[in-house]
């Protein structure tokens, strides 16, 4: 009796393996990365968001309409100056591969910015809010997790307006263009 349980135990284990390999409960596609080598080493990855299609959550200070639109922001007088952006994050085959969230206050001079890619970790970048030449916007990688837990790097963000579009509202794209390299301890 006890021999027969074990082996019906035993078997009913390997079934239900089998069946949910062969049917999997959950099929998480990853897209795979389109990162390039750069000339120092390091690791160079363009991302970009369409606006307005890809916005999730907007919402500035001294701005009256919101996304979405019945969004609710605290009446906390120190949130007042916070403004708080959502958006998907596409690579050069404009697939979403992940989300970033921005963070600015008014008077600051870098906005933060927290960029998540499933599969592979998050990375937090302050931005200069003062553009350079050629409105390209610098910023440093501040802390990773996972896969950028052990990098360094910069970003480079720009606004590349939709010409075409309307004028009644932003249309156009952001564009991070990512350079990553490894430190010293990744070899060990």
């Amino acid at each position: 009796m006890f021999k027969t349980f074990i082996i019906g135990l035993v078997l009913g284990i390997l079934a239900a393996a089998g069946a949910l390999y062969a049917f999997p409960v959950v099929d998480q596609q990853r897209e795979p990365s389109i990162v390039k080598v750069a000339a120092n080493g390091g690791n160079v990855e363009t991302l970009h968001v369409n606006i307005p299609a890809d916005r999730i959550v907007v919402r500035a200070p001294g701005q009256e309409t919101t996304v979405p639109a019945r969004l609710e922001w605290p009446a906390d007088n120190k949130l007042q100056s916070i403004g708080v952006e959502f958006y998907k994050i596409r690579n050069e085959r404009d697939d979403v591969i992940g989300v970033a969230a921005r963070t600015a206050a008014a008077g600051e001079t870098t906005n933060d910015w927290l960029l998540h890619l499933p599969a592979r970790g998050s990375q937090l970048v302050s931005v200069q809010t003062a553009p350079l030449a050629g409105g390209v916007r610098r910023g440093d990688l501040r802390a990773g997790s996972r896969e950028f837990a052990k990098r360094r790097g910069s970003v480079a963000l720009r606004w590349l307006p939709d010409e075409s579009a309307e004028q009644s509202s932003p249309s156009g794209r952001i564009e991070l263009l990512t350079n990553y390299i490894g430190t010293a301890d990744e070899s060990q």
